[in-house]
């Protein structure tokens, strides 16, 4: 198995990043943390370029890249914040990409990705398999694959979010908090957990998922690997995927502890809570951890919750649908 993401290889990301992605801040409401019954911290990185956390990694495992492979091109799959995020870093590197994408994506993150130059490929999410796709495509074109989470340089440059958190939060007194994190293959969650581990170690990583795709909750409680029996079908397609990484999971498991699961319902409450109390927009699948902090607060520990709102590319039915929506507490 390849070895995962460490905390040298997070500093040295943050390195490479410093200056292109955007420290994003620490945001809070008193109407929110009326809702969650205790301070609530919420990280948008739904305000990072290309709307998502998912530029952090691009870039890191991007810029890591030698010449003669950045002339190439490299090759990424997803259902479009990772897509966005590697065009706009190989379109900075003047790299040549190709995205494959899942053909129920979102329009507007369909639209973002070829707006900043790349190829993109539809695949059939539900009957094809992505990991497959991208192998192949990168061996015929002699492209560069970059993983959306099992990929180590991918991994550290999450693991940045981590290590803002860490800094963030002491300025403001809290050095004791579980932090809720929306989570797909892991990337992200185990970024946050390797950073956090250093940084802020009395800290608790908690990954959070929608109903029906809790694969990394499960995972977590059996001790091994457990899939989804379906890869589509839900709102919060950021965060759908298939199991967590094999590189991935042994750092979830070491250090994380377990898993939130939301209904999509609550996802699309705490995007109108967010909207009009924050002033940000979320996805669902970017919300996830938000409406665990809100609406599941009797499993979650301490006087302070650290939320981070991942992703805020959203099309414009799904944004109304979450204003009109009604949940637990939501009252604009």
């Amino acid at each position: 198995m390849e070895d995962p993401a460490d905390f040298t290889m997070i500093r040295a990301a943050a390195a490479r990043i410093a200056g292109r992605a955007r420290l994003t801040p620490i945001l809070s409401s008193p109407f929110l943390n009326e809702i969650a019954g205790r301070q609530v911290l919420v990280k948008p990185e739904c305000l990072q370029h290309t709307g998502s956390f998912k530029f952090r990694g691009a870039w890191s495992a991007i810029s890591a890249l030698p010449a003669r492979a950045l002339r190439r091109g490299v090759i990424a799959f997803s259902s479009g914040n990772h897509a966005q995020g590697v065009a706009l870093a190989a379109q900075a590197h003047d790299a040549p990409a190709l995205i494959a994408m899942p053909s129920d994506a979102p329009a507007a993150k369909i639209e973002g990705t070829r707006s900043l130059g790349s190829e993109v490929l539809f695949y059939d999410r539900a009957t094809q398999d992505r990991d497959a796709i991208g192998a192949a495509l990168a061996e015929e074109r002699g492209l560069t694959l970059i993983r959306p989470y099992d990929e180590p340089l991918v991994m550290a440059g999450q693991g940045t979010v981590g290590l803002e958190i860490a800094a963030q939060a002491a300025e403001q007194g809290v050095t004791r908090a579980e932090v809720l994190v929306p989570c797909g293959g892991g990337g992200l969650t185990a970024g946050i957990a390797l950073a956090l581990e250093a940084e802020a170690p009395e800290m608790l990583v908690r990954p959070v998922e929608p109903e029906g795709f809790d694969d990394v909750a499960r995972s977590l409680a059996s001790g091994r690997i457990e899939t989804n029996r379906s890869t589509a079908g839900s709102l919060c397609d950021a965060i759908v995927t298939p199991r967590p990484g094999r590189i991935t999971f042994p750092v979830l498991a070491r250090l994380c502890g377990s898993g939130l699961v939301v209904h999509e319902n609550e996802a699309l409450a705490a995007m109108a809570l967010a909207f009009a109390h924050l002033k940000i927009v979320l996805e669902p699948g970017g919300a996830v951890a938000l409406a665990a902090a809100l609406f599941h607060g009797h499993r979650i520990k301490g006087d302070s919750v650290i939320v981070v709102a991942t992703g805020g590319n959203v099309d414009r039915a799904v944004f109304l649908q979450a204003l009109e929506s009604t949940g637990p507490g939501l009252r604009i």
